[in-house]
């Protein structure tokens, strides 16, 4: 068995963060910043450590991610931009200066200012309506029950094989949200329309979309996350749409030289 907390499991991600597709001046910057195009396989990924961060085989969707901390719903890079962009994926090895190392946040800034220098990315905020999941209580009401008043909060997410289980001790609706938002690998964000204002303890069992469950032949044993959310906790993710604010991406280019 292996125990992952929420905050190493790629939780929680706001859906109306403040400073959304706004780049906020850092005192922070790099010192050196080398961006080149990578060649062979992978999508690898970004790190930062110390006073280095490192991305390679990203693409450019990726860095803006990273760099503004979204999701993919919640910007748009299409047209000419994702037409030239789309299949190029960049090595990008950058160094902060100073001596102490940076935060995450800072880190994040540093990126928006490098995509800014390098790659000349322009962006706005807007508000559009995009799909969304809303969280409902089914028709026989929810199956689990109200925290004890001197239950500890604690969440956890345990990954055993195939399945992962969510285990939320004294959690909330938003709490659960942001569980299935930052990890029940959804493709559009989820609205709690629940109603329930309490602190409950809650269990779910599922099996995620990821790469290595789609490896071979599918498992009938799978448990979707949606018929584990209406069949073991009574509520229903519900398709709509919703009013939402968007980085909207407006112009972006190939890298300068570094």
């Amino acid at each position: 068995m292996n125990l992952l907390t929420f905050g190493s499991a790629l939780l929680i991600l706001a859906l109306s963060s403040l400073g959304l597709g706004q780049t906020v001046p850092s005192d922070r910057k790099f010192e050196v910043a080398s961006v080149k195009l990578h060649e062979g396989p992978g999508r690898i990924g970004i790190t930062a450590s110390g006073l280095r961060l490192n991305a390679e085989a990203e693409g450019v969707w990726g860095l803006i991610m990273y760099a503004y901390n979204l999701k993919s719903y919640q910007f748009s890079l299409t047209g000419p931009q994702r037409a030239t962009l789309g299949d190029m994926f960049y090595d990008v090895t950058a160094k902060a200066d100073g001596d102490t190392p940076p935060t995450a946040d800072e880190f994040r800034r540093m990126m928006q200012s490098l995509l800014a220098d390098r790659f000349h990315l322009k962006v706005h905020r807007e508000q559009r309506e995009v799909p969304v999941y809303e969280l409902v209580v089914g028709n026989k009401g929810p199956k689990f029950k109200a925290s004890a008043h001197d239950a500890t909060s604690a969440n956890r997410l345990r990954a055993d094989g195939r399945n992962w289980e969510a285990i939320l001790s004294k959690a909330s609706m938003d709490d659960l949200v942001h569980l299935l938002d930052g990890n029940g690998f959804l493709d559009r964000p989820v609205l709690d329309k629940t109603g329930l204002t309490g602190t409950y303890d809650i269990k779910l069992t599922y099996t995620p979309d990821i790469p290595p469950n789609r490896r071979g032949e599918p498992d009938p044993n799978d448990i979707s996350i949606f018929g584990a959310v209406q069949d073991q906790l009574g509520l229903k993710l519900q398709p709509q749409k919703a009013a939402m604010e968007l980085l909207i991406v407006d112009h972006v280019e190939k890298p300068t030289g570094n």
